[in-house]
């Protein structure tokens, strides 16, 4: 469910950036090629593509509207790892213009803490969006109230993939990362909620953006 970088991520990241970084390029299970992600110390930025995804069925919830700022690129020589991956922040994420698709109930969405990115390079290049501990709650009030707490016990990586920009006859495309996966979750609530332990997909499609050079693209390579 998760990718081939997501439970070394997990067990890092609450210590900052840089230390998830460190702690998995020296894992014993970590064989993977050098990674930089450039330009080294730029700003950077989100926006979605398409909505924003929680959960299936029923519960599913939509959100129009999901942006990130005040992220970077870690300066150099942080922006570069020899041997594993590179950790980018993204800054807190906000999450509006939510639907759960039922008219009789609500929906409200918060998030808190710094979302992580967490790249790395190879074919196809890897993204992995990590959840801070209780980064994602979703409450849902009216004919049902539910409170859903994503990554309620620690950092969640939602494993993706990432492609850079492509210059198509002098007009270059947006550099983005996909993610879709299973992350754990907590619900509590009237008894007709699903309580208790439980794994929700999360998926989405963000555009990076480095808002004080938009020309000069974020880049993952080797």
């Amino acid at each position: 469910m998760f990718g081939k970088l997501s439970h070394a991520r997990t067990a890092g990241i609450a210590v900052s950036c840089a230390a998830v970084a460190m702690a998995l390029g020296a894992g014993p299970a970590q064989a993977d090629s050098s990674t930089t992600v450039s330009p080294a110390g730029a700003s950077v930025a989100t926006a979605n593509m398409g909505p924003v995804s929680f959960g299936s069925g029923v519960s599913a919830v939509d959100c129009y509207t999901g942006t990130t700022s005040g992220g970077s690129v870690p300066a150099a020589p942080g922006n570069k790892n020899v041997s594993g991956p590179v950790s980018v922040s993204l800054g807190p994420w906000t999450l509006s213009k939510c639907d759960i698709g039922e008219s009789d109930r609500t929906i409200k969405v918060t998030t808190t803490g710094t979302w992580v990115v967490v790249a790395q390079n190879g074919s196809p290049i890897a993204a992995d969006l990590v959840i801070p501990q209780g980064g994602l709650t979703i409450t849902t009030s009216g004919a049902v109230n539910c409170t859903t707490v994503y990554a309620p016990d620690g950092p969640a990586t939602v494993a993706g993939t990432y492609t850079n920009s492509v210059d198509n006859g002098g007009l270059k495309s947006l550099p983005t990362m996909t993610v879709r996966d299973l992350v754990p979750s907590r619900t509590t609530g009237d008894t007709s909620c699903s309580t208790g332990n439980s794994w929700d997909r999360v998926s989405a499609t963000l555009i990076l953006n480095n808002p004080a050079e938009p020309g000069n693209m974020i880049t993952v390579g080797p």
